[in-house]
């Protein structure tokens, strides 16, 4: 049974019901208790692969690939992001056997959005040197893309990101930050706030709405026609500048 405060539950069952219902996400679950959460969910990324035609032994190497990048721990967060983003964006290239011409594959359908499955999961423990349970994530083809920390009106907007700077440690879970290309934190009086990994808390933007529209107009954003456009734009370029800021 979860911990969370009845207060933000009511707010993460909104959130994650409006992912769901109105913009027909699959819902995964509540996975606090789920064994083997990952940032790469290969189960719906093989299958998803496999609907897109590729052959079992290039899916093999190719979802190898992903997970080895998804999965370092020793690099910098920064780095280790970018490889997993290029590798999204741009796909990676494998043979299926020596002698064989060389195969791009394509972990999501840039052209044809409705080809892809897009997820929602709720408390999603991750195991770490210490384990941490991110509150809602979002999946594209099982590949965790973002994240949302929600909090109480009466708790400041700033406790949710300073949460997902603490998971980003390397005490903590790191490597599932491997794949996000947003990371959030809202609650219901101040709306909701957005930065990449590493964004430091000053720099977390807001959406230009009023405050009590703010979690539905994310959610507006986030459909299956825009969230792959969102992705696309990680905007690795302005992490580094939030990175090396004071």
């Amino acid at each position: 049974m979860t911990d969370v405060g009845q207060v933000e539950r009511n707010t993460q069952n909104r959130v994650v019901k409006l992912f769901a219902d109105k913009l027909g996400y699959d819902y995964l679950g509540d996975w606090q208790d789920r064994r083997g959460n990952a940032n790469v969910e290969e189960g719906y990324l093989r299958s998803f692969l496999k609907k897109q035609g590729y052959k079992a032994k290039v899916i093999d190497k190719a979802v190898h690939e992903l997970t080895k990048a998804a999965g370092v721990q020793t690099e910098d967060l920064y780095d280790s992001n970018k490889a997993v983003y290029n590798m999204l964006r741009y796909g990676v290239s494998v043979k299926a056997s020596v002698g064989e011409n060389s195969e791009t594959v394509h972990f999501i359908d840039w052209k044809n959005t409705e080809n892809n499955q897009f997820a929602v999961a709720e408390e999603v423990t991750v195991r770490g040197l210490n384990d941490k349970r991110p509150g809602v994530v979002l999946y594209i083809n099982g590949i965790a893309v973002g994240v949302i920390e929600l909090k109480r009106s009466k708790v400041a907007v700033e406790k949710g990101i300073y949460q997902n700077l603490d998971n980003q440690r390397d005490d903590f879970i790191k490597p599932f930050y491997n794949t996000m290309q947003l990371v959030m934190a809202g609650n219901d009086s101040a709306g909701l706030r957005y930065g990449t990994t590493l964004t430091k808390a000053k720099y977390y933007q807001e959406w230009k709405e009023k405050s009590d529209e703010e979690f539905e107009y994310l959610l507006d954003k986030l459909n299956k026609h825009e969230i792959p456009l969102i992705s696309s734009l990680g905007n690795h370029e302005a992490g580094a500048q939030f990175q090396g800021s004071a």
